[in-house]
């Protein structure tokens, strides 16, 4: 090949494109939709294992998917809602306005910034084993008492900090 020729050659932008944003990062719709699939798979106490197997992945498969870093397909989205027991929007609630009101031109050029779920307590492991305790209580009254004490803690932490 001539110096000519290499000069022509297409400069490789593998982690570029193909949605990812101008830096290389994943799309932050990759990255929502992949939060969800990670916290519906959490909160049924499912492996990334076991839901490899239930979709025909490896695990490290699921882990790139749940982390943004491949995108999900549709016929793949549409398998991972009846393994995971959800419709398919389940993956693309609570999706903040910062990215749902961007176009995909503003989305691509948006500058690797933190992960806005790693802030977001429905994220924490912490979280998601209280839910699952939970829901492991069988009594109704029970778990409604329970559910209210942890209420009324919680407004009295917002009320000792206001007072601060």
């Amino acid at each position: 090949m001539s110096p000519k020729d290499e000069t022509k050659m297409v400069k490789n932008t593998r982690g570029r494109g193909r949605g990812r944003t101008a830096s290389g990062a994943p799309n932050p719709v990759d990255i929502h939709v992949g939060a969800r699939v990670r916290l519906r798979r959490t909160l049924l106490g499912m492996s990334q294992e076991k839901l490899g197997e239930a979709i025909g992945l490896t695990f490290q498969q699921v882990q790139k998917y749940e982390r943004g870093a491949n995108r999900v397909g549709a016929s793949r989205l549409y398998d991972l809602s009846r393994v995971l027991e959800v419709p398919v929007s389940f993956f693309f609630d609570d999706m903040p306005d910062e990215i749902s009101s961007k176009s995909v031109h503003e989305r691509r050029e948006m500058s690797e910034s933190p992960d806005p779920f790693d802030n977001d307590p429905m994220n924490r492991r912490e979280t998601l084993e209280l839910v699952r305790a939970y829901y492991r209580i069988t009594d109704p009254n029970q778990r409604k008492k329970i559910f209210e004490l942890v209420k009324s803690m919680g407004a009295l932490q917002g009320t000792d900090s206001d007072q601060k």
